[in-house]
């Protein structure tokens, strides 16, 4: 919590000193003598900064620090002791400690140095925050609906984990796309990450290419060969599609995935593998198994923790900022330059229901900046299935087709049309959007503040909104 410190000085009056120099100074402070104590209270509470003496018993203050750091602490640890010297400070430092504090403590000091350890654990969560938001953004996921918002937080949570993933979705949602966002953000983002789709093998290739293979093994086997599971040790094997594998090659996969071992083709020997196993199905794998298609002992192995990508169609509020990622990257390529995506455009991407998810934005947009004449795109620029369609859903307002405006100009435009057609019922309007209630009521807000009369739908996103 913000300006919470946990104290911990087993010298009563001491300890009592310290927590109303620091009172004074406005922090929130939870005091205690013991040791034992104060492991409990970190393990309850988030604290801004710990600071604790040194030499204390029966748990003395260096042990405090490496019992703190063990437990995953992120609190900085101020260390406060009486005797005054280069090894001490060492040895506290050592045991985990940020900063080292002399007694007399001098009230002034102790502000400064507890300001600069709070400063250095904001810094800390926002570069992490920012690390990860990087490592998303460069795998290509995009949006920030609240069903991608569960996505992000899932990866997050669980990428540090070496625990089987299990990614459900529908084909074209990016499962891919997650599985390399999952690898990214864990412990060995370094490490090779290797992807296979399971259903465009048949069983003895898949196995040759999951496990390897002995010289000699088969026709052609002229060398030996490594395996994939081999191969991305120390990173992350994907296995797309698993749900299409053959019922053969689920029970070798199962014995992989239990003993940590491969045996190649034609060998008799094990071979062991330290690798992250991420598996990805567009079928539903319960269903597989309960028509028989897809065991369920190896469905329990791969799916200790599972990730449902949302299709498109339940996020709609992402599919401008998407449809702008990929126009800027498919102009880039073609040398075309910056290119706009026009109001007129942009409403028939939101009506239509994309069956092929983001993967048929993306299609889209590539076949539009190819045969986009203009610097902005038409309707005639789409493909045919997109042309042909009546924007009969939610429809932004009537503009000129060569119309150029800001993306966060269109996301208003339509934020405020899907409002007023559902008749200021906020509720409603953020599940259609696919935004959370008080996202969408901050961005009212701010349109209500900006608003300049241009059109005077702004006001009508201020009043007579229920819930």
């Amino acid at each position: 919590m913000r300006n919470s410190i946990l104290l911990v000085d087993d010298d009563q009056d001491h300890c009592e000193l310290l927590r109303a120099m620091l009172v004074r100074l406005g922090y929130g402070v939870t005091a205690t003598t013991s040791g034992e104590e104060a492991l409990e209270h970190a393990g309850r509470e988030r604290f801004s900064v710990v600071i604790t003496d040194l030499s204390m018993s029966p748990m003395s203050g260096f042990e405090l620090c490496e019992k703190l750091v063990a437990r995953g602490n992120e609190a900085p640890i101020i260390a406060v002791t009486g005797h005054a010297n280069m090894d001490f400070a060492v040895n506290a430092l050592r045991a985990g400690a940020y900063d080292f504090l002399a007694k007399p403590v001098d009230e002034k000091l102790l502000g400064l140095c507890v300001a600069r350890a709070a400063q250095h654990q904001r810094l800390q969560h926002e570069v992490k925050r920012l690390h990860s938001d990087k490592e998303l953004s460069e795998n290509q996921l995009i949006g920030d609906s609240i069903a991608m918002r569960r996505v992000y937080e899932t990866i997050r949570r669980v990428a540090a984990s070496d625990a089987s993933v299990l990614i459900q979705g529908e084909t074209g949602t990016g499962k891919e796309r997650v599985a390399q966002a999952l690898h990214a953000a864990g412990p060995h983002p370094d490490g090779p990450f290797i992807a296979i789709n399971c259903a465009a093998l048949p069983a003895g290739l898949l196995e040759s290419e999951l496990f390897g293979h002995a010289k000699s093994a088969f026709t052609d086997a002229k060398a030996a060969k490594e395996g994939l599971f081999v191969r991305a040790s120390g990173g992350t094997l994907f296995l797309d599609e698993i749900g299409d594998m053959p019922l053969e090659m689920q029970s070798k996969l199962l014995r992989a995935l239990e003993e940590r071992t491969v045996r190649p083709v034609g060998s008799n020997e094990e071979v062991p593998f330290v690798t992250r196993v991420v598996a990805a199905s567009h079928k539903d794998l319960q269903e597989e198994v309960t028509a028989r298609r897809f065991r369920e002992d190896l469905l329990n192995r791969i799916n200790v923790i599972q990730i449902d990508v949302p299709p498109l169609r339940e996020r709609t509020g992402d599919v401008l900022k998407l449809a702008s990622f990929f126009l800027r990257r498919s102009s880039e390529r073609s040398g075309k330059g910056e290119m706009y995506l026009p109001p007129v455009v942009a409403e028939r991407l939101l009506a239509y229901d994309w069956p092929g998810n983001v993967r048929e934005l993306e299609n889209c947009m590539e076949h539009a900046v190819a045969l986009a004449r203009f610097s902005h795109l038409s309707i005639d620029d789409l493909p045919p299935r997109l042309r042909a369609q009546r924007t009969g859903r939610l429809m932004l307002p009537a503009d000129e087709p060569g119309e150029i405006v800001p993306l966060d100009e269109l996301e208003r435009r339509y934020i405020v049309r899907v409002v007023k057609l559902l008749e200021g019922n906020k509720s409603r309007a953020a599940h259609a959007l696919g935004l959370d209630r008080r996202t969408l009521h901050r961005k009212l807000e701010r349109y209500a503040s900006n608003d300049t009369g241009s059109d005077g739908e702004e006001h009508s996103t201020s009043n007579g909104v229920s819930s």
